[in-house]
């Protein structure tokens, strides 16, 4: 089998594959992988999802995944509703379809290498859809205005053009995931912990280790593209404090567009990463302190399920359920935090 960590397993006349770091691609290993030794690493199918509902107490913010790191950098009083008060939201069609996906190519690699098909990955979808509707009831909301099934009908079939574009972009009877869906989870010597799921971890005979990572989406632009490589110099960072190796490649594949970009990182960019991590904490741990979660408005506002608690809408966040304490250490700011 050849799970190679360079060509991405992709048969010839694939989509071309763009490099952020324009890096030299060496030639291709060919041998099955190896496992992930290391006991740190756990695989889970848990997801990082908010809590909905309000049921739990709410507690102070104790660990960062990619997802709500970019929350807060998207707008703080986000994060406060997501991760704090976790007010519910409304299930969305386009992440909903991304997470049927995700399930259907990670079950493609239970089957032998033989059998890892297009008709047999669409075949999949309809099992899927049931787990996921049994698993999340709240997702049947999305087609309840739909008596005659026709808008889930086209749903599942933009799942199954998804689904069949993958085939184009890589090659999984050539591939031998070492891990999939892969739960990590690491503490920095500055106590910040660090969570996160992997879609796939591919490890070559030499123990060079490529991040995979699905986007049903459609690739960004150049100028918008930090937030996919924020998220994948995240996991790196988790693997390398973890394991002590630099991942060889950081590989997104985009579904939606039919681009394949990877990145292959140096320890100069884990370490900016974990800077930015720490400095983006103890802003957190700012606002948890004192309660001042400020709402940042841009375009993404559009889309946001919680306008009604937001003041830019002229809403009112819930009471705060955490207690408040004078910020010891200065006024500080809640300002951009991007990846550098």
């Amino acid at each position: 089998m050849d799970s190679s960590i360079e060509d991405g397993g992709a048969p010839g006349g694939g989509a071309e594959q763009t490099d952020p770091a324009k890096a030299p691609r060496p030639a291709p290993t060919t041998a099955a992988p190896a496992p992930v030794p290391s006991p740190s690493i756990r695989s889970t199918v848990a997801g990082d999802v908010p809590a909905s509902g309000g049921e739990r107490a709410a507690v102070a913010p104790s660990s960062l995944s990619p997802s709500r790191a970019g929350d807060f950098m998207q707008c703080p009083l986000l994060y406060r509703f997501r991760v704090i008060d976790r007010l519910p939201e409304k299930p969305s069609a386009a992440a909903t379809r991304g997470t049927l996906v995700h399930a259907v190519l990670e079950r493609m690699f239970d089957a032998p290498a033989a059998e890892r098909t297009a008709p047999r990955a669409k075949a999949l979808i309809p099992g899927q859809w049931d787990r996921l509707r049994e698993s999340r009831p709240e997702v049947t909301e999305l087609f309840a205005d739909d008596p005659e099934g026709e808008r889930l009908a086209g749903w599942l079939q933009e799942a199954e053009r998804l689904v069949e574009r993958w085939f184009t972009l890589e090659d999984p009877t050539r591939l031998e995931p070492a891990e999939r869906e892969l739960f990590v989870e690491a503490e920095l010597e500055s106590g910040l912990r660090l969570r996160g799921i992997i879609d796939r971890v591919d490890v070559a005979p030499t123990g060079e280790v490529r991040i995979v990572d699905y986007k049903t989406g459609k690739a960004p632009r150049p100028e918008y593209a930090e937030g996919a490589l924020f998220q994948m110099t995240f996991y790196a960072l988790v693997v390398w404090r973890l394991k002590g190796v630099v991942p060889r490649r950081l590989q997104l594949v985009y579904l939606g567009s039919g681009d394949v970009v990877t990145y292959d990182p140096v320890v100069a960019d884990l370490e900016r990463v974990e800077r930015k991590l720490r400095a983006l904490w103890e802003a957190i741990e700012r606002a948890t302190r004192t309660g001042e979660w400020r709402p940042r408005p841009t375009k993404l506002c559009s889309w946001c399920d919680h306008q009604a608690h937001c003041p830019e809408f002229g809403g009112t966040p819930p009471p705060y359920p955490l207690p408040v304490r004078a910020d010891e250490s200065g006024s500080g700011s809640q300002g951009r935090m991007g990846p550098d």
